[in-house]
């Protein structure tokens, strides 16, 4: 991690970092950005966006780029890591007034050398669909804002289709579009198709075909960022209520849900096999979460402000030492195939025991290493590895990858209570954290899903966490985060309803999450933040209207008691419940808060405020 002290060091920007594949380096002559090159003054602007396409050229340069600045939008031939980026010819330039691009994103399947449709969101609510090779504009949805007047947020074709595309707004409603559709001259009607705890999906009623084709309304407050699984089937929402939600697309089911640790989350993103997801937000953590399982497995902590983006490096992640067990090399269409309704995950969940039996009774186990990284308002990126020892704690590492010392130990029996087996994490600050790992009775009537930190009984301190991160990649899992409760105890503290139920019975998640107002609690927690903050900790694009401020003040109590439902439980472990991953690799690389993170073939791409878009060479790639 880099240095926690002040100075030159710290406000150097870096240009190149290393990891065991060997060094990243910053290309200066690849740096995007508009033609003058003049920092932006991002004040008051939306996030800046990149959205990359290749069109199959037949001269082997196919990568095009598209990035919006302030007002402006940018179209160029992406030369990455083999030519000079020439910013004095882009294809295409446009200019806005009296609204902004917030987002974009093309369709891959209809790329040609001779065109392509790129999907641009605006601050106003529109969407603009738009061929920046032929340079014409072809339709413009939600023109009168008649069904969504809030700021578009995210943008997305839907895998697969060449007509298809979903719109998130700031309001918290998402939109399913079809291209071929016009939008009407009156505001939709909307009829339920279905309903769920805290979110619903309407179609709309009409004579006519007419877009919206559906209309979801998910969570309290913004829906900041959605994303496809690998397969398409699946859709993960971050919502600034501080809830991840997994949908099944087509049938609108709800998968599975996890709470950040406070404030909104603001980013998402699937693991390239579509087990894990991983979140970030105001909390300043990246959270993995599994599918299969449907809970927290890890977190992760090295940024100083709000996580902006995250994301998977499908290159560097790997499967290595022996061959992999039938369950993992299966085809993720299995995967999702068995979790696609409620009445699979019990065999969703033996798919993952029976990798964790495998693997147990194997001379050679396998080794899975999964690169992932993030982009911080902090102007830092980290790169982050989550290995086996994170995905499967029980089984024996199939070699040394921390620093930390796992002992067994006894704890003492308490009362009423068998002697339990403890696994105890000694950290350098030879603070211990110990967590239970039993399922017995208990005499005293109370709630098996009692969390790890009440156990006071097995010698485990109010709070155990260690002020200084040891310096290890990751931390050891306690056996049952949870405490005694199982993968699929998606339950809050006051239910005992379990995932086998219904979703229409609204029995999935009974900690009231509908009261729950993120920025006062992230306002009551700003002062102790206000040291490791950097700055931009509240951005016009991120808080909301001066009436809604009002709002969430006035109900701050009913908020904090919300949260306080959920900590403990398996929508939002205590952070010593889970194991806590420190980054590979933690530097400042910008002046301005990131905005962007993509992983490329032979190199990585980020870009801040400032409207500079900057290509890292991954190593051996520079030409």
């Amino acid at each position: 991690m880099a240095a926690e002290g002040g100075g030159k060091e710290m406000n150097e920007i870096k240009t190149q970092f290393t990891t065991r594949e060997g060094v990243y380096k910053l290309l200066t002559h690849s740096e995007y950005s508009r033609p003058n090159r003049v920092p932006f003054n991002s004040q008051g602007s939306n996030p800046v966006k990149v959205s990359f396409v290749n069109v199959n050229d037949q001269s082997g340069n196919g990568d095009r780029i598209c990035f919006n600045v302030g007002r402006e939008l940018y179209f160029y031939i992406y030369k990455g890591v083999r030519k000079a980026a020439d910013l004095s010819k882009p294809i295409d330039k446009r200019i806005y007034k009296g609204t902004q691009p917030t987002c974009h994103d093309f369709n891959p399947l209809t790329a040609t050398a001779e065109s392509v449709s790129l999907l641009v969101g605006f601050s106003a609510g529109q969407v603009q669909l738009i061929d920046p090779i032929k340079k014409e504009t072809s339709k413009l949805f939600n023109e009168e804002r008649l069904i969504d007047k809030s700021r578009v947020t995210c943008v997305r074709w839907v895998p697969g289709s060449e007509s298809l595309f979903l719109v998130a707004h700031s309001s918290g409603s998402m939109y399913l579009y079809n291209v071929e559709n016009t939008c009407g001259t009156t505001a939709p009607h909307y009829q339920l198709l279905k309903q769920g705890e805290n979110y619903a999906v309407h179609t709309c009623k009409s004579k006519s075909a007419r877009n919206p084709l559906l209309r979801w309304t998910v969570g309290e407050g913004a829906l900041n960022e959605f994303a496809f699984s690998p397969d398409g089937k699946f859709l993960a929402c971050a919502s600034q209520d501080g809830f991840l939600r997994v949908f099944g697309f087509d049938a609108a089911e709800l998968h599975g849900t996890m709470k950040s640790y406070f404030g909104g989350l603001l980013c998402v993103c699937w693991s390239p096999d579509g087990r894990y997801i991983v979140a970030g937000g105001e909390d300043d953590l990246v959270t993995v979460w599994s599918f299969s399982d449907c809970r927290v497995i890890a977190r992760g902590h090295g940024h100083k402000s709000w996580v902006s983006v995250v994301a998977f490096d499908h290159c560097t992640t790997s499967v290595e030492d022996g061959d992999p067990p039938a369950e993992f090399s299966g085809s993720d269409e299995e995967f999702h195939e068995q979790t696609h309704f409620g009445a699979g995950r019990d065999r969703a969940n033996s798919a993952h025991s029976r990798l964790s039996k495998r693997n147990s009774t194997d001379s050679r186990p396998v080794s899975v290493t999964y690169r992932f990284g993030s982009v911080g308002q902090d102007t830092q990126m980290c790169l982050w590895d989550l290995t086996e020892d994170i995905l499967f704690p029980h089984l024996p590492l199939s070699r040394t990858r921390t620093h930390t010392n796992v002992m067994s130990a006894t704890s003492p029996p308490a009362t009423g209570q068998t002697t339990t087996t403890t696994t105890a994490t000694t950290t350098t600050t030879v603070s211990t954290t110990v967590s239970t790992t039993v399922s017995t009775t208990n005499p005293s009537g109370t709630n098996g899903t009692d969390n790890a930190s009440n156990s006071s009984t097995s010698g485990n301190p109010a709070n155990s966490l260690p002020s200084t991160l040891p310096r290890s990649n990751s931390l050891p899992h306690s056996s049952n985060p949870t405490g005694g409760s199982t993968p699929n105890s998606h339950t809050g503290s006051n239910s005992s309803s379990t995932k086998g139920n219904s979703i229409i019975d609204s029995a999935f998640i009974a900690t009231g999450v509908s009261k729950f107002a993120t920025l006062s609690l992230h306002d009551s927690r700003k002062e102790r933040h206000e040291k490791d903050h950097k700055r931009n900790h509240s951005m016009g694009h991120i808080s909301s209207k001066s009436s809604d401020k009002l709002n969430q003040l006035s109900s701050s109590r009913t908020a904090k008691a919300e949260a306080a439902k959920t900590l403990g439980t398996t929508l939002c472990p205590r952070m010593e419940d889970v194991p806590l991953l420190e980054p590979l690799v933690c530097k400042k690389i910008a002046h301005e808060r990131l905005t962007v993170l993509i992983f490329l073939e032979d190199c990585l791409v980020t870009a801040c405020q400032e409207g500079f878009v900057c290509t890292w060479a991954r190593p051996g790639k520079v030409v």
